[in-house]
């Protein structure tokens, strides 16, 4: 039974606000990784390898992903939704809170950089587990005719996240000097996470457990045939859609960490630009951005997923190269016109892309489907993005190399849209893999 509009939009606000909170802090280490962490954390190397070596602790985060939704998403199909929700959300903040408390290299020596990737691990473990599980509770509790729509609404706390954090962190900045922010001012926004996760929990505690799931739960009990292990069992009859789901998120996730935290780091230690230009131009294009996501779901709902992910795709892949030319002119206005065209961009394949994929698969598994695919992909592209796009750079001393990595990126996931199905307004009781079996075949 669909669940009243009332429900949805309760669902759908806890979703949000909790995946804000989460992506706060997880973005949070990407803006201070591009900003101080190469001189806190690792001061004895140049700059620009301090930078690189900043941002391959920020990509440690994402080989905890995979392992967080493999672990999340096993209980998350066996016992349910919500109480995963809550114990990611406790995990990130607290591993943020004490990010904030960390004592730098001058301090503990080699302990702090060991300190800082343990933390990082904890924050991309709680990430991977938390992604799957929001996004399911918002396209399980939507009508098949707005799921689109809703689903998005949760994704959309990417930007928020990242809004709240370069908000916060250019406040710091206003109110401080130079050696005020490198000293204790970055702190502050990390030990501020402590507020708004005691916010997001007490929001999610107020929701009620996915009524497809229960059902499900329920069915599969009634029949003794629930799946002892969801991810086996999403690896053995899923595995052309996992591999399609990967391919999709490459020019997504490689596309987003390009035009956010490596935009940061090459606009203010590559062109000089005053950190509180980068942020605000940022701080602009992320506000843009909040909004186009549920817009393009919504676009989802009427011309199909995958139409509407193919226009952001390729318009990832062209805008590459137009991104990086109004970088290099230095001015606000055309900075800030950049990151807003491609985070619109971005947000044509982010928006529709919740639903998208959890209608790929079956609500006994669907926790672990999406959380393999989306971490899985988020290693291959997401993680290592800004390490690769700081190494094309020392490289080559050049922007193109970049955008033609972006563009490759845009061109495989055309390839992978192009062989997906087409997926809005589908049956989300129904199973994707019963309905292409022969009649008569029976679960292997």
């Amino acid at each position: 039974m669909p669940a009243s509009r009332t429900s949805i939009v309760k669902v759908v606000g806890a979703s949000l606000v909790g995946t804000t909170v989460e992506w706060y802090d997880f973005f949070l280490y990407g803006s201070a990784a591009a900003l101080v962490f190469n001189t806190l954390f690792f001061p004895e190397f140049d700059p620009l390898v301090g930078t690189l070596l900043a941002f391959a602790t920020y990509a440690v985060g994402f080989a905890a992903r995979p392992i967080g939704g493999v672990v999340f998403g096993h209980f998350g199909d066996k016992v349910g939704r919500k109480k995963m929700l809550v114990i990611t959300l406790m995990l990130m903040g607290g591993a943020t809170f004490l990010i904030g408390l960390l004592p730098t290299y001058a301090a503990i020596g080699i302990w702090a950089p060991i300190l800082l990737i343990l933390l990082r691990l904890v924050q991309g473990f709680a990430l991977g587990g938390e992604w799957g599980g929001a996004v399911l509770m918002a396209a399980e509790y939507g009508t098949p005719e707005r799921r689109g729509y809703w689903a998005s609404w949760p994704q959309a706390g990417a930007p928020a996240g990242n809004l709240l954090a370069v908000a916060v962190l250019a406040l710091v900045s206003a109110f401080t000097d130079d050696q005020q922010f490198q000293s204790w001012g970055w702190r502050i926004p990390f030990l501020l996470s402590a507020v708004l996760v005691l916010v997001g929990l007490w929001i999610r505690f107020s929701i009620e457990e996915s009524p497809v799931f229960q059902a499900a739960r329920e069915q599969a009990a009634s029949a003794e045939e629930a799946p002892r292990l969801p991810v086996v069992q999403v690896l053995r009859d899923y595995p052309r859609e996992i591999v399609l789901a990967i391919g999709a998120r490459l020019a997504e996730n490689i596309g987003y960490y390009i035009f956010t935290a490596f935009a940061l780091s090459y606009a203010t230690q590559q062109l000089d630009v005053p950190q509180g230009t980068a942020l605000n131009a940022a701080l602009i294009a992320s506000a843009i951005h909040f909004f186009a996501i549920p817009g393009m779901g919504a676009l989802s709902d009427r011309f199909g997923r995958r139409p509407v992910y193919l226009v952001g795709a390729v318009g990832v892949g062209v805008w590459g190269f137009v991104f990086f030319t109004l970088y290099d002119s230095r001015s606000f206005a055309l900075l800030a016109l950049a990151g807003t065209v491609a985070l619109v961009f971005h947000g044509a394949m982010y928006g529709p892309q919740a639903s998208f994929f959890s209608e790929l698969f079956s609500t006994q598994v669907r926790y672990s489907g999406l959380s393999v695919a989306g971490q899985v992909s988020s290693i291959v592209a997401g993680s290592l993005a800004p390490v690769i796009a700081t190494a094309l750079l020392i490289e080559y001393g050049s922007s193109v190399p970049i955008s033609l990595y972006l563009a490759g990126a845009a061109v495989l996931t055309v390839l992978a849209v192009l062989l997906s199905r087409e997926t809005a307004r589908s049956d989300l009781t129904r199973d994707p893999v019963a309905d292409r079996r022969p009649v008569g075949a029976g679960r292997r």
